[in-house]
């Protein structure tokens, strides 16, 4: 769009948008998508990540990962073990205490008792878009494989709701974060 200047644009997202934030940065996404374009700034809020990328091939674009200390539906933990396996200064992470999944939410915690919990489960992603089991390379590629494999992997019930002080500082550190990378950015 004409009055879109790409150079200045970033991308969040919350959960699976989180991914979509996250994996927009990941090259073998970014150059069969968009080859032309690059993310200014990503910032995934609580994203999954429990799927690792095969290839640990990035963008030099920022990416800042929110995300709860106590999610259990898609683990803090997990994306702490990325950030540390991935040893990049462009990738930084802030888990807040005391937290959950939708942290930034006003209402209480909620217990979703069919609600797939990550906790324990870790997955790869190969470099042509699958996602796949650690130790197998199963597919997780229709909605079948992914029960099956899921029913091995992934417990049942995970936890979602609101923390003041998270969601008040994740407010404030997103337009930091966005003003600070898109701002006169050339």
């Amino acid at each position: 769009h004409p009055n879109i200047d790409i150079n200045k644009a970033g991308i969040t997202g919350w959960s699976l948008g989180g991914a979509v934030a996250l994996f927009t940065a990941w090259r073998p996404v970014k150059d069969a998508l968009s080859p032309n374009y690059t993310f200014a700034a990503h910032l995934p809020i609580y994203p999954p990540c429990m799927v690792k990328p095969q290839s640990l091939s990035f963008t030099d674009a920022p990416i800042h990962i929110l995300i709860g200390e106590d999610d259990n539906w898609v683990p803090a933990d997990a994306c702490v073990e990325m950030v540390k396996f991935m040893n990049d200064e462009n990738i930084t992470l802030t888990a807040y205490p005391d937290s959950h999944h939708s942290f930034d939410r006003e209402h209480g915690l909620i217990d979703v008792e069919d609600a797939y919990s990550f906790t324990d489960c870790r997955l790869k992603l190969t470099n042509d878009g699958i996602v796949r089991t650690l130790e197998w390379g199963f597919p997780l590629s229709n909605s079948i494989l992914q029960k099956s494999v899921l029913a091995f992997c992934a417990d049942r019930g995970a936890t979602y709701g609101g923390n003041k002080e998270a969601r008040e500082h994740s407010s404030k550190f997103a337009l930091e974060f966005m003003s600070k990378h898109l701002k006169g950015r050339e």
